[in-house]
């Protein structure tokens, strides 16, 4: 069973126990678990009209919950952020949004609140089970069944994030918890790895500098293993950075011994705050978060960004065309195998699986070309005989698909077990017109394969 993403908190609800007083009673026992759940059991859970066990099990889940968000350890003792909120547990609003900023940053509440948000947009209701669903397309499991985000979202509410008993968010309310609203978020999440990793290492190096830009980007690699092109670094990392308001550039002097300028570089206030660090890193803990405000927008809109002039939002509008056909007939993100930025924006790899009455494994190939060729399809056979033992190809094209890769698949598919799928511009624009259409497409290649594989029969 996977392990769940967000916390266990069942019993620890603010429902049913009271924050101030469960943090007195950690502070008087701590040390001592067993005095703490009985404590706890005795305050919340005693009047219960249910069994002895079950009433101590009930004791034992709140202090498991109170583990999984953080505020004590097994022994029940206050841990760190737990002694924080002891101190300030007399402020009630201080209390609930210090708690809330933690769920945040620390414990995924930033894609909870997201996905509920992009549900919302795209008119769907926010159930457990779409939600799961939602989220996991993000990378973040919690168990089925589980009512981990609902525990969450009551917390969250008490800080005032989610309005009432609903899952909408006050965004205002959300800026003010976070100390940034979500647009910053989105903007963080669009930036590349070497962009990140770029400004963390800012991050930490701290003070106002300026900083030479040759030797952050060193620090960067030896920190976080992140390679640079470095006569490209000026235009892939720097300009954008300046651009969103996270440094600004001058020119520096010439390196002795050396014909480059490098710039020089100085972070501006959005860099120097206790906020950026847990941001990103929250940001890292979800599945492709680049691609939130494209799986937002519609697929004519996504449509649009693949013929983008700049080749990173071509890239990542290839990863959302894929998202977003695969989502349709509600199979499982697994990985990215190659993103847009690796080659120009002009295709992009991904592995998604189904479980309905028999386990499959689809890999996609989106490519932003003229046309698909024999070999594009040979690349993504071997792939699947080699490495990612796949039941299906998905290949989609917008341009043409060739004579002679048409020709390639129905041999593969004639000598082995795999389906090839092959989708063209028509067929995107078709499913752009009518999303429905993408069965027809899955239905027609289909019978293609079905018409190949009988003739091994005859």
């Amino acid at each position: 069973m996977l392990k769940s993403d967000l916390p266990f908190g069942s019993e620890f609800s603010p429902s049913q126990i009271d924050l101030a007083e469960v943090l007195d009673l950690a502070r008087v026992h701590g040390g001592d678990w067993r005095a703490f759940e009985a404590a706890i059991r005795a305050r919340y859970f005693e009047s219960y009209k249910t069994s002895d066990y079950n009433r101590g099990k009930l004791a034992n889940n709140c202090k498991l919950g109170m583990i999984a968000y953080g505020l004590v350890d097994r022994e029940a003792r206050l841990t760190d952020f737990g002694e924080t909120l002891w101190a300030i547990r007399n402020d009630a609003q201080a209390l609930y949004t210090s708690l809330a900023r933690h769920i945040l940053l620390s414990l995924h509440g930033i894609a909870m609140v997201q996905t509920a948000e992009d549900m919302e947009t795209r008119g769907e209701s926010v159930t457990l089970n779409k939600l799961r669903e939602w989220l996991g397309e993000r990378g973040i499991h919690f168990p089925r069944g589980g009512k981990h985000p609902s525990i969450m979202r009551l917390w969250l509410q008490k800080a005032g994030v989610f309005v009432g008993p609903s899952w909408r968010v006050d965004e205002k309310q959300l800026a003010e918890v976070l100390g940034t609203d979500l647009s910053e978020v989105d903007l963080l999440a669009g930036l590349t790895p070497e962009q990140k990793a770029y400004l963390k290492t800012l991050a930490n190096v701290g003070g106002t500098g300026p900083f030479l830009s040759n030797e952050i980007e060193r620090l960067a690699t030896t920190t976080y293993g992140v390679k640079f092109d470095e006569k490209n670094l000026p235009k892939s990392v720097l300009y954008p950075l300046e651009r969103a308001g996270y440094i600004s550039l001058a020119r520096g002097t010439r390196t002795a011994g050396r014909g480059a300028k490098p710039f020089l570089v100085t972070p501006t206030e959005k860099v120097n705050t206790d906020l950026l660090g847990p941001l990103l890193e929250a940001l890292e803990r979800q599945v492709a978060p680049q691609l939130r405000t494209l799986l937002r927008k519609s697929f004519g809109e996504i449509l649009s960004q693949v013929g983008s002039d700049d080749r990173h939002i071509r890239g990542l509008a290839l990863e959302a065309l894929a998202f977003y056909l695969m989502r349709l007939i509600d199979l499982t993100y697994v990985a990215t195998r190659l993103r847009g930025e690796a080659t120009g924006g002009a295709e992009v790899d991904l592995v998604f699986e189904g479980t309905r009455l028999m386990f499959s494994r689809w890999q996609i190939q989106c490519k932003n070309a003229a046309s698909v060729s024999l070999e594009d399809v040979a690349k993504e056979v071997g792939l699947s005989h080699h490495m990612l033992r796949s039941n299906v190809i998905v290949i989609v094209s917008t341009g043409a698909v060739g004579a002679e890769a048409r020709r390639f698949a129905q041999r593969v598919m004639r000598d082995s077990n795999l389906h090839v799928i092959l989708m063209d511009r028509p067929d995107i624009e078709a499913i752009r017109d009518r999303p429905t259409y993408i069965v027809d497409v899955l239905n027609r290649e289909a019978r293609r394969a079905m018409t190949i594989k009988k003739l091994q029969l005859e």
